[in-house]
């Protein structure tokens, strides 16, 4: 089976070197990384930049993968990358990302679970209630890393299931 177009969502800075480290796992496709000076000139052009950029880099995806750190939940653009996700009918999933080191060696709080914060339709529910948003298992960031490098790809596939469920 071929490899998963996937469009990465994350809080840039104080996650983009966790972000780097599950993208370079490989066993899905991911959008390409942005430079901070190619974010800096989106962000720029103001709101309707920023969601075309966003729009673009999800064309051709099947999946959006949330990588979730300690403030990533309940952040404006983030909830724009899940609900266009979820309306565009792209499976969307959750991998926490706190457990593993950032480029000073690090590891960061556990953050809530971004699709607590979405409603889904007029149901009065929750996002949470379908999507899945997995804690990785492990006693340090190289258990978690391997936990991720093991289940991305099934989570990318059981996300994209569970959002055929509900069209």
């Amino acid at each position: 089976m071929p490899k998963r177009q996937v469009f990465y969502s994350f809080h840039y800075k104080p996650n983009s070197w966790r972000a780097s480290q599950v993208r370079n796992i490989g066993v899905i496709e991911g959008n390409n990384p942005v430079s901070d000076n190619e974010w800096e000139t989106i962000t720029r052009g103001g709101d309707n930049a920023i969601k075309r950029w966003i729009d673009d880099q999800m064309k051709y995806r099947s999946c959006t993968v949330v990588l979730v750190g300690s403030k990533t939940a309940n952040r404006k653009w983030i909830n724009y990358e899940i609900i266009k996700s979820w309306d565009d009918g792209k499976g969307v999933v959750g991998i926490y990302i706190h457990g593993l080191k950032d480029e000073e060696g690090h590891i960061s709080q556990k953050g809530d679970n971004p699709f607590s914060y979405i409603g889904y339709g007029n149901t009065g529910k929750k996002l949470s209630s379908i999507v899945k948003c997995y804690g990785p298992q492990g006693n340090n960031s190289k258990d978690r890393y391997d936990w991720i490098s093991r289940h991305l790809a099934n989570a990318v596939e059981e996300a994209i299931c569970i959002r055929k469920q509900y069209e």
